[in-house]
């Protein structure tokens, strides 16, 4: 399934922001077991959780609302997107081409 998804770490306390084509269940598996390389972000954790997927019709539009959520550089602006559907609503159409 095509979208953007964020993932949380307990251990770090972080948050992880990406996109994907794949099925988001291989996807964190295989963050969680280092596939992507042990230099990486999503190296320092093992523990990754699914906290929020946003599906969309294509790739491009996943990595745009990537983009927006990563360049709001705020854990509380995540947590808002859970909590308030309108302003998912919103991030998902302004994202549109």
């Amino acid at each position: 399934m095509v979208g953007c998804y964020i993932l949380y770490s307990e251990k770090i306390q972080k948050f992880y922001i990406g996109a994907t084509q794949d099925e988001i269940n291989s996807r964190i598996e295989k963050h969680n077991h280092k596939t992507y390389g042990s230099k990486k972000f999503t190296a320092r954790a093992n523990d990754w959780i699914l906290f929020l997927f946003i599906p969309t019709k294509d790739f491009s539009h996943a990595v745009r609302i990537k983009r927006k959520i990563k360049s709001m550089k705020s854990s509380k602006f995540v947590h808002k997107l859970m909590q308030d559907k309108e302003l998912l609503e919103k991030l998902i159409t302004d994202c549109r081409i």
